[in-house]
C-alpha cells in the first residue's frame, strides 16, 4: 500500500474518531531569531542563529494547489482586483519555495523508522500579531497514520518579508519532546513541535509574510503565513465544513478518494469581496490539526482569498460544546490584540454562540449559512444574497 493511500486512511480514521464535528534562492542569513516568552508561554528556551552566510541555487518550487474547480462562482482573482477595490493588494504568499540544499543525516536511528510509518503530516501555524508583539514561529512535524512525531532533529527555518524577494535562513531549530516549551501562543507542546521566537531587532513588519521550515533528515517541509497588523484592522472570521464546503462532513468523505470537497456557490466570490476591501480572511475550523494542509489546499482550489488558517491544535478536532471552548478561546485572544471581527460567517450552533460571545456587532454582521441563529444572527439561503453587500462596501484598509 502506498504512503498516499496510507494517509487517506489515517485521515479518514481521525476524522471517524472525530465524528460530524512556498521565492528565492540560497539562504540569506539573519540574527533572526532568540529565545523569550509572550503572553500565555510557559518555560522553555527557543534560540536560532544565523550561521553566515552561504548560498545555493534550485529550481524548488511551491504555491497554490490546484486552480479554481469549475462550477466554483469566484474564479480566482489577482491582485490587480484587489487594488481596483481601493486597497492596496495582499500577497498570496505563493512563489517559490527556497532551496533547502542537500538532506543531511538523523540524528536518531529511530527517525528512519517514523518517516517510514507513512506520508508526512508537517504543518506550520499562521499567525496574526500586532506591533510590539513577541513573534512566535510554530512548526509541527509528524508522519503517519497515527500522526507519529518527530522529536529531536533538525529543522531549518526560513521567513519571506512580505513574502516576496530573497528567503532568510532564521537557523536551524531541534524539534521538541513532549512539554519542553510548556504553552505558547495557546499551541501545547507535544512533542516534534518547533517554536522559534524573533528578536525585537528582526521582528516582522505590518504585512503578510510567509514561514517555511524543513525536516533536514528528507527535505520534507511546511510553510504558513504570518500577519502582522494594527490593532483595529478589519477582518472576517468564518468557518469551513458546511459553511464554505457544500455540507457539514464533505470533507471526511473527501479524505478517502483524496478529492477536494466542493465550495457552496458565490461562497468565494462573496469573501474576494470583503478581501478586496481591506478586510483581512480568518478561517477557523475545528477539525483537528493535520488537516491544515488540506484545509490549505481547499482554500487555494476552491478560489477563495488567502488568509490565516486555524485548526485545532489536537489530533481529534472538536464537536460540540468543545468546539464553542475552542472558538471562544481563538476570538478572545484576537480580542486581547484588538481584533474583532466585523464579519462572522458560519452554520450552526458553536459558530453562533462563538461569534455571539466574541462581540461581533449588528447582528446582522453574523451571518449563517441556511441555518438558524438563537443569538440573532443573519440566516442566509444563499451566497449570492451577499453580493451586492459586500461589493458596496467602502475601503477598510488601513
Amino acid at each position: 500500500m502506498g504512503r498516499c493511500t496510507h494517509r487517506r486512511l489515517a485521515l479518514l480514521l481521525a476524522a471517524l474518531a472525530l465524528g460530524c464535528g512556498g521565492g528565492g534562492s540560497g539562504r540569506t542569513a539573519t540574527a533572526g531569531a532568540s529565545a523569550g516568552s509572550t503572553g500565555g508561554a510557559t518555560t522553555g528556551t527557543s534560540t536560532t542563529t544565523g550561521g553566515g552566510t552561504s548560498t545555493s541555487s534550485g529550481d524548488a518550487t511551491g504555491g497554490s494547489s490546484g486552480t479554481t474547480a469549475a462550477g466554483t462562482s469566484a474564479g480566482t482573482m489577482g491582485d490587480a482586483d484587489v487594488g481596483d477595490a481601493g486597497c492596496p493588494p495582499v500577497p498570496a504568499c505563493d512563489g517559490p519555495l527556497p532551496d533547502p540544499g542537500p538532506a543531511q543525516p538523523w540524528r536518531h536511528t529511530s527517525s528512519s523508522l517514523i518517516v517510514l510509518s507513512g506520508s508526512p503530516n508537517h504543518r506550520v501555524r499562521d499567525m496574526f500579531y500586532v506591533p510590539g508583539d513577541t513573534q512566535w514561529l510554530i512548526g509541527k512535524f509528524s508522519y503517519g497514520l497515527v500522526d507519529k512525531d518527530l522529536k529531536d532533529e533538525d529543522v531549518d527555518v526560513y521567513v519571506q518579508r512580505g513574502c516576496a524577494g530573497d528567503w532568510e535562513y532564521l537557523g536551524t531549530q531541534a524539534t521538541t519532546q513532549d512539554g519542553q516549551m510548556g504553552t505558547v501562543e495557546g499551541v501545547e507542546d507535544t512533542g516534534g513541535r518547533v517554536y522559534v521566537a524573533l528578536a525585537p531587532d528582526a521582528a516582522l513588519p505590518l504585512g503578510r509574510h510567509r514561514v517555511h521550515m524543513v525536516v533536514r533528515g528528507d527535505l520534507t517541509s511546511a510553510s504558513g503565513i504570518i500577519e502582522v497588523v494594527e490593532p483595529q484592522t478589519a477582518m472576517f472570521v468564518t468557518d469551513i465544513d458546511g459553511t464554505l464546503t457544500t455540507f457539514e462532513t464533505e470533507e471526511f468523505s473527501a479524505l478517502l478518494t483524496g478529492q477536494t470537497p466542493m465550495a457552496n456557490p458565490s461562497a468565494a466570490e462573496a469573501l474576494w469581496l470583503l478581501a478586496e476591501r481591506g478586510y483581512r480572511p480568518f478561517y477557523l475550523t475545528a477539525r483537528p490539526e493535520y488537516l491544515v494542509e488540506r484545509t490549505r489546499e481547499f482554500i487555494a482550489a476552491r478560489g477563495f482569498p488567502p488568509g490565516v488558517i486555524h485548526t485545532t491544535t489536537t489530533l481529534t478536532g472538536a464537536t460540540g460544546n468543545t468546539a464553542v471552548t475552542y472558538k471562544n478561546g481563538e476570538l478572545a485572544a484576537l480580542a486581547a490584540r484588538g481584533l474583532i471581527p466585523a464579519y462572522g460567517i458560519g452554520n450552526t450552533d458553536s459558530d453562533a454562540e462563538a461569534y455571539a460571545t466574541a462581540g461581533i456587532q449588528p447582528d446582522t454582521a453574523r451571518i449563517f449559512f441556511q441555518f438558524t441563529d438563537s443569538f440573532g444572527g443573519r440566516r442566509i439561503e444563499s451566497y449570492t444574497e451577499l453580493l451586492g453587500e459586500f461589493g458596496a462596501l467602502a475601503p477598510a484598509c488601513p
